[in-house]
């Protein structure tokens, strides 16, 4: 019942450029303590706003969850790698406030992220997960029917130890089942 409350104060909606303080503030602190983003220091706010300028102005989802006027938390799907066959393929980022780890705020932005990517056409969804220990976000993706389609071992060096990738993918609308319409 009590995560059932916590949910029902969580709402979903695009990210908006005023949100880009707490967006980069959630980031941030992801990057100094965690291991999910392999970079060592945190990009300030106008990189922040240019990153998402980046994603939105491509077409791709940029979502943000908020607990009344408090942003909780992002998420959006950018493009996986730059070549043109890659094209209907997406990669997602998610980051939540420290605070509310285990509250189901990220659960629902992952959610919201694979169906506003399924609206917009993409066809698989990959997920390049920082620290094979991060045993929650592999968990939710698993949850969310992603899959795991392998691990880089020891591919980068943070807080003074070796880090894996776990990469996880899941196919949006019909996937692979028919060509795409782009």
């Amino acid at each position: 019942m009590a995560a059932e409350a916590q949910r029902a104060q969580v709402s979903i909606r695009a990210c908006e450029i005023r949100d880009i303080p707490a967006v980069a503030a959630i980031y941030r602190h992801a990057v100094l303590t965690g291991t999910a983003s392999f970079e060592i220091e945190p990009p300030d706010e106008a990189e922040m706003l240019r990153r998402r300028e980046a994603v939105v102005s491509g077409g791709h989802p940029y979502l943000v969850a908020e607990s009344g006027p408090t942003v909780v938390g992002y998420a959006y799907a950018g493009p996986y790698r730059p070549r043109p066959a890659y094209r209907n393929t997406v990669e997602s980022s998610i980051y939540v406030h420290p605070e509310w780890h285990g509250r189901g705020a990220g659960r629902m932005l992952l959610s919201a992220l694979l169906a506003a990517a399924e609206e917009r056409g993409f066809r698989q969804i990959v997920a390049v997960i920082g620290d094979s220990g991060n045993e929650a976000s592999i968990a939710l993706h698993a949850a969310l029917g992603f899959t795991h389609a392998g691990t880089l071992r020891s591919v980068g060096w943070k807080h003074g130890r070796w880090l894996d990738s776990v990469l996880m993918q899941r196919a949006l609308g019909p996937g692979d089942a028919s060509r795409p319409t782009g």
